[in-house]
């Protein structure tokens, strides 16, 4: 029996693509870790902007499967939690403001406010990137592992009415 389905075709990112993610990332972390590293003024300003990059940091990666599910949830029809959507965008939102509350409140040079500042939105938007990315990986691989799993059944298919035939 054949089927009319059409092949499932598995679309992956370049190697290119996946370098430049990784790179960028990287680039975000150091410029923000070099800034925070000789961010001027008392202890407790650093630590409480080094807590608001990595809550930032966190809120992204949660806030983009967040986002990712619910697409896939509406889809599959799956109702999703209230509550958890409003856990997520208000982490995100306490996380962003919070840390840009303390960003302007400190007593630094408004060059080195406009450096921090940047680097912050350079690590927050490269990381949705970067988890963008790495969920289209996951995707891609279970599609592949789907692919694979369809083909050694229909493998296996043929086998045994081969056997049944002889």
């Amino acid at each position: 029996m054949a089927s009319n389905r059409s092949p499932l075709i598995v679309t992956r990112d370049t190697r290119a693509w996946q370098f430049q993610v990784w790179a960028s990332f990287g680039v975000a972390v150091f410029l923000c870790a070099t800034g925070l590293a000789y961010l001027p003024g008392q202890a407790l300003d650093r630590a409480f902007m080094v807590m608001g990059y990595v809550f930032c940091l966190s809120t992204v990666f949660v806030l983009s499967k967040a986002v990712r599910d619910s697409h896939q949830a509406a889809i599959s029809g799956v109702l999703e939690t209230p509550m958890w959507r409003l856990v997520v965008w208000g982490g995100f939102a306490v996380a962003m403001g919070l840390t840009g509350w303390g960003l302007l409140r400190m007593e630094i040079n408004d060059t080195y406010r406009a450096y921090l500042g940047v680097s912050w939105l350079y690590l927050v938007t490269s990381a949705f990137t970067l988890a963008k990315t790495l969920r289209d990986r996951h995707e891609a691989d279970l599609g592949e592992a789907r692919v694979r799993g369809e083909l050694a059944g229909r493998q296996q298919a043929l086998n045994e009415r081969a056997a049944a035939a002889e």
